[in-house]
């Protein structure tokens, strides 16, 4: 038995368990426990590609496993994570309730669901689609057509931790509305499957000149981190979409 060629499976299957993990602390509105493991599970779906490339093992088995192992971490969690925080911003605004334990112990759960909050799952049938869409498109082995699902997940999942350690009321404000809750759920939705080509983190050589716009926005990205925390991470994937789009002018 090869061993080699089953350690980047192995790798995925370990997103897939955070993954699993993360979609019972979403349910149970954990939104940092989530948090954290669809980062750990994120760091696993980096690391399997990296040790195929490394070990000269790429296939088809982990092409699929792949896919079906951000399909839970990367698309049913942020549904879940949405609709959640949906409920919860319905609390804090109609209540006054900033916690989530707080409004569970006055049963504001699923039998107080308002209707627009299901448009969460948007999100999770759009990630789908994206992911199969994915394996099948030959344009996308360097690039990518439209937002990877764990850009759009760091998204999701950043919203829930910014209303959480957050002490400004204009950003609660806007967090915490409804409308723009649907909108980034349908723009985030739309943004996955738009054939709208976004550059590919990845590395082929360390020459600035050729990797100009990936060293620019890493560095952008680790000065906002350090400077907004939390609030850095909408900021960041709105950055990557924005630099994208730049460099596509610059090319034509």
């Amino acid at each position: 038995m090869n061993i080699k060629k089953h350690i980047p499976n192995i790798i995925t299957l370990g997103n897939l368990f955070c993954g699993t993990l993360a979609t019972i602390f979403a349910v149970k509105g954990d939104f940092y426990v989530t948090a954290m493991l669809v980062v750990l599970g994120i760091v696993f779906d980096f690391l399997d590609g990296f040790f195929a490339r490394l070990l000269h093992v790429q296939g088809e088995l982990g092409k699929q496993l792949d896919s079906l192992a951000d399909m839970v971490t990367s698309g049913v969690v942020p549904g879940i994570v949405m609709m959640q925080f949906m409920i919860h911003s319905n609390s804090y605004n109609e209540l006054g309730i900033s916690s989530w334990d707080a409004a569970l112990d006055m049963g504001l759960s699923i039998d107080n669901w308002y209707s627009y909050e299901l448009l969460g799952l948007l999100l999770t049938l759009f990630a789908c689609y994206r992911l199969a869409k994915f394996n099948i498109d030959e344009r996308q082995s360097d690039s990518f057509i439209g937002l990877p699902t764990p850009a759009m997940n760091l998204f999701v999942l950043s919203l829930p931790l910014i209303a959480q350690y957050t002490s400004s009321s204009f950003i609660l404000s806007i967090v915490h509305n409804k409308f723009f809750l649907i909108a980034i759920t349908l723009f985030l939705s739309i943004l996955m499957v738009a054939e709208l080509p976004l550059f590919s983190l990845k590395f082929k050589t360390t020459s600035f000149k050729e990797n100009a716009m990936k060293y620019i926005f890493l560095i952008l990205s680790v000065v906002l981190l350090i400077v907004l925390k939390f609030v850095a991470l909408p900021v960041v994937i709105l950055l990557y979409v924005f630099l994208s789009i730049f460099n596509n002018a610059i090319k034509k």
